[in-house]
């Protein structure tokens, strides 16, 4: 399934999870972190969805300091209506399965939530969680993780997502990173205008998105 047109519309919602093991800090720090209870959620604009070989645009307020990052992600999209779903049937709603990349800059911008490059169906993946995922930038191996290592599995996520709220067909679940984002780097690995980053999925394929600085036509 081609993910050019699930890109555009106007339903589909992003909703963004932090359940890997190791996420977002530095690994010292995560490593000594108590593990949550709950998988942590958050919703993204629909406008920072874009196709795998897009550009990354970054605006001129993302532009003024550092702190572009880099987040490989198992991607799930829902296939049919979901509320309060169980652990055990959870699997079912799922269509299919792409790989993202969250960018993030402490704001979410318009383009930041490349995802694809295509979505596979969950009939030929039928185990998510045994899935090697990785980044690369400029060729280079940043991230080099597997999906079994997250804390809570896609099943446990859509489960506890549904409860009390209903998902709807073409919402996508951005499932978290694994260790090595450049903010977890000593020094920190930002990323910079021109960069070329790849992330990948087993199983599934590669999104390779350029960084490109754009000027900002409004002034605050």
């Amino acid at each position: 399934m081609d993910v050019t047109d699930l890109a555009k519309t106007t339903q589909a919602r992003i909703i963004k999870g932090n359940i890997f093991g190791q996420h977002h800090v530095t690994d010292q720090i995560a490593t000594n972190m108590p593990q949550p209870i709950y998988p942590v959620l958050f919703y993204k604009p629909v406008t920072a969805l874009t196709g795998p070989f897009d550009t990354i645009p970054v605006p001129t307020p993302a532009q003024e300091v550092e702190g572009l990052d880099y987040e490989c992600e198992l991607v799930a999209v829902i296939g049919k209506e979901a509320k309060d779903v169980p652990e055990s049937k959870a699997l079912s709603y799922i269509l299919g399965y792409a790989v993202g990349n969250d960018i993030s800059h402490r704001k979410g911008f318009d383009g930041w939530a490349p995802f694809g490059p295509g979505i596979v169906s969950s009939s030929i993946i039928q185990d998510p969680q045994a899935l090697r995922i990785f980044t690369k930038v400029n060729g280079d191996t940043v991230q080099d993780s597997s999906t079994k290592d997250m804390i809570f599995g896609v099943a446990k996520a859509l489960a506890f997502l549904s409860q009390g709220t209903t998902l709807l067909p073409g919402d996508i679940i951005f499932t978290g990173t694994p260790q090595g984002v450049g903010a977890g780097r000593t020094p920190p690995l930002w990323l910079k205008d021109s960069d070329v980053v790849e992330v990948g999925l087993e199983g599934v394929g590669s999104c390779v998105n350029k960084v490109k600085h754009i000027k900002s036509k409004a002034k605050l």
